[in-house]
């Protein structure tokens, strides 16, 4: 089987897919113990970077907390994880206040036991065995996986694009309507395609949609 024995193969951990109920978990953080289900009927961004006192991952967190206000107004609350300590943690959010001015306020999971990291698939062990990567999943208010996105470890994440992810699954889940690419808020969303051959032909009479084609057809909100 590829050099993988059958033991091997059933013990692998299995991770978590788009639609799936995000995995359950409790752990301390620089705020207080937290569980999933802390976060019932909210959204929440989970996220997590390979180490404390980095260059990258202190920009990130940077970028993180810019964004927060912004998540907060969408109902989304914004976790951190890496399987650094505690202090090392408290340590790394003050000496980033103090060097660059910004008070990280969201709370950051101390993994040390890699349990939740684990059941994330946040180690990846061809690229590090000690790191988590950078894995952002963006689970909704019923606590169910809606995305999911992994960066290298060389890579910083562009934070805008999770604030928009999270506006374009909002607005799916309201209007029942899909995003096109690089749609942002205020853009025109995309109408789902027509069942039938009647409603095809309906379709590309309406006044008030803007009909490419019958299966591509956009309308304003």
């Amino acid at each position: 089987m590829s050099g993988q024995t059958l033991e091997t193969v059933q013990t692998a951990p299995s991770l978590p897919r788009i639609g799936d109920p995000a995995p359950q978990f409790e752990a301390p953080t620089t705020h207080d113990p937290v569980k999933l289900e802390d976060y019932k009927g909210s959204w929440l961004v989970l996220f997590s970077h390979p180490a404390d006192f980095t260059p990258v991952c202190t920009t990130e967190f940077i970028a993180f907390q810019e964004i927060y206000p912004r998540l907060k107004a969408l109902n989304t609350e914004l976790l951190g994880l890496s399987v650094d300590s505690l202090p090392a943690h408290i340590a790394w959010m003050r000496n980033i206040e103090e060097k660059t001015g910004v008070k990280i306020e969201f709370p950051v999971i101390a993994d040390l036991s890699r349990e939740v990291a684990t059941k994330y698939g946040m180690i990846h062990p061809n690229e590090s065995t000690t790191e988590t990567n950078r894995a952002v999943f963006v689970i909704d208010d019923k606590q169910i996986i809606r995305a999911l996105i992994y960066y290298p470890l060389t890579t910083g994440r562009n934070t805008e694009e999770i604030v928009r992810l999270v506006e374009a699954l909002q607005t799916t889940d309201k209007h029942q309507v899909s995003t096109p690419a690089n749609w942002k808020k205020g853009d025109k969303v995309v109408v789902p395609p027509p069942q039938t051959q009647k409603a095809a032909e309906e379709r590309v009479k309406d006044p008030n949609l803007e009909v490419i084609d019958w299966y591509l057809t956009k309308k304003e909100l």
